[in-house]
C-alpha cells in the first residue's frame, strides 16, 4: 500500500467509526416491498437542533455509499464543504429492475417508473419528514444508475440539484435529451461527469461523446465539471472522482484562500465587504444554509479593507460581526479600526475599552482591547 495513503485512510476509519450510520426499512408502495436505506448524520446533529443540512443521495448505496460518506465527513469536517446528510440506497438484490428502461423510447417503464417514482414519491418526503433536511440535493450514481438519474433532469422541475455521474452506461439519445435539457433549465444545476483513460471501451467512448456536448451547453444556470482519469478504470476511479466532484460543486462554500484573497479579493473594483455579503447570499440561496460568517473570513476581509483603505467597508464588517458574534469583541474591535483609521481617535478608544468588557474571541484579548485604547491615549494626550 502506498504508505501516504495510511494517514488519510486512518482518519477515513475514525471517521466511519464516530459518524451516526443508521439503517432504516421504508415500506414502498410503489415497490411494493420495503427498501433498505443507509444514513449518515453530520457528527453534530445531535446538538445542532436548529440546523438543516443538504442531502446526497447515493444510488448503488451497497458499495457506493462508504467512500461518499466517508469523503463527505472528511470535507465538512475541514469546512470544505457544508455537513450533509448521506443517504445510500441499497439496490444490489433490484439493480436491473431499478433501472429498467423501454428499449424504444427510452424512458423508465414498469419496475424502473416503479423505483422513480419511490426516490422522488415517497423516499424523499420520508427523509424530509425524518430529518432536518433544506432544499438542496445532490444524487451519485455509477454506470446504469448514473443513467437512470438523469431522468430526474427530464422533469420541469427537478428532484435533486447536483448530480454526481461516475462512468455512465447511457441509454439511446441521452446525450442528446441531456445537453437539451441543461441547456434550457431554469433551476441552479450542477453537473458532475467522469470517467478514467482505462474505464470499460464503450462506456468512456460514450461519456466522451456526452462531455463534447455538455462542455458547449451555455446557461448561466448550469455549473458542468468533467474529469477523465488517467490510469483509471471503471472502479478506481470512483475513488478520485468522488472528492474532486465535492470539491467543485461547493467551491464557493469554502473559506476565503490565499489565492482566492490575492487573485480575487485584491483586485476587486469595490468593496471586500460586499464581496463577503455577495459571497454568504450565495451560499445560502444555493445551499439553503444561513451560516454565520467564519472567523477566519472577517480576518481575511478585514485585512483587504485596510490594504484597500475602505474605511465604510471595515464599519460593515464590524457591524456584521456584532449580529454574528455579539457576545464577543469581534464586532468592537472592527468599529473601533474604522473609527480609528477615519480619523476619529477619541471614538476608536472608547469602543475599544467598551470592547474590554465583552468575551475573548480568536486573537482578541482584554489585554489587546486596553493596549490599543492605551495607544491613543498617549499619542493625542485624552
Amino acid at each position: 500500500m502506498n504508505t501516504k495513503l495510511i494517514p488519510l485512510l486512518l482518519f477515513l476509519f475514525v471517521i466511519s467509526a464516530t459518524a451516526q450510520i443508521q439503517y432504516e426499512e421504508i415500506q414502498s408502495d410503489k415497490l411494493g416491498s420495503s427498501r433498505q436505506i443507509k444514513v449518515q448524520l453530520p457528527r453534530n446533529y445531535d446538538t445542532n437542533t436548529d440546523k438543516t443540512y443538504p442531502i446526497l443521495v447515493v444510488l448503488d448505496g451497497d458499495y457506493l455509499f462508504e467512500p461518499v460518506a466517508g469523503m463527505t465527513d472528511y470535507y465538512s469536517y475541514w469546512e470544505e464543504m457544508p455537513e450533509a446528510i448521506v443517504v445510500g440506497v441499497n439496490q444490489a438484490d433490484t439493480r436491473d429492475d431499478d433501472t429498467l428502461y423501454d428499449e424504444l423510447n427510452a424512458l423508465p417503464t414498469e419496475t424502473g417508473v416503479a423505483f422513480f417514482e419511490f426516490l422522488g414519491l415517497e423516499m424523499m418526503p420520508w427523509l424530509d419528514n425524518e430529518y432536518r433536511t433544506n432544499s438542496f440535493r445532490i444524487v451519485v450514481g455509477h454506470d446504469v444508475t448514473a443513467n437512470f438519474m438523469n431522468f430526474y433532469l427530464m422533469k420541469e422541475s427537478a428532484l435533486f440539484q447536483g448530480y454526481i455521474s461516475l462512468s455512465p452506461d447511457l441509454s439511446p439519445e441521452m446525450e442528446t435529451r441531456l445537453a437539451a435539457q441543461l441547456g434550457k433549465t431554469q433551476q441552479k444545476i450542477f453537473y458532475y461527469l467522469a470517467t478514467g483513460t482505462e474505464d470499460i471501451k464503450p462506456l468512456r467512448e460514450a461519456t466522451e461523446v456526452l462531455n463534447s456536448q455538455l462542455k458547449t451547453v451555455s446557461n448561466e444556470n448550469l455549473k458542468y465539471y468533467f474529469d477523465n482519469f488517467e490510469g483509471a478504470t471503471h472502479y478506481s476511479l470512483v475513488g478520485k472522482a468522488i472528492p474532486s466532484a465535492l470539491e467543485n460543486i461547493f467551491t464557493i462554500y469554502k473559506p476565503i484562500s490565499r489565492k482566492e484573497y490575492n487573485d480575487v479579493i485584491l483586485k476587486l473594483d469595490g468593496s471586500p465587504y460586499d464581496y463577503l455579503a455577495d459571497k454568504y447570499a450565495t451560499v445560502k440561496t444555493l445551499f439553503g444554509l444561513d451560516d454565520k460568517v467564519r472567523l477566519n473570513d472577517f480576518t481575511a476581509i478585514s485585512k483587504a479593507t485596510k490594504k484597500k483603505g475602505d474605511w465604510v467597508g471595515l464599519e460593515n464588517l464590524g457591524r456584521l460581526a456584532r449580529e454574528q458574534y455579539p457576545e464577543t469583541m469581534l464586532g468592537n474591535y472592527y468599529l473601533a479600526q474604522a473609527l480609528e483609521y477615519s480619523g476619529e481617535p477619541k471614538k476608536a478608544m472608547r469602543m475599544y475599552q467598551n470592547a474590554y468588557l465583552l468575551d475573548e474571541i480568536s486573537f482578541l484579548t482584554k489585554d489587546l482591547m486596553l493596549d490599543k485604547a492605551d495607544e491613543i491615549k498617549a499619542d493625542f494626550g485624552y
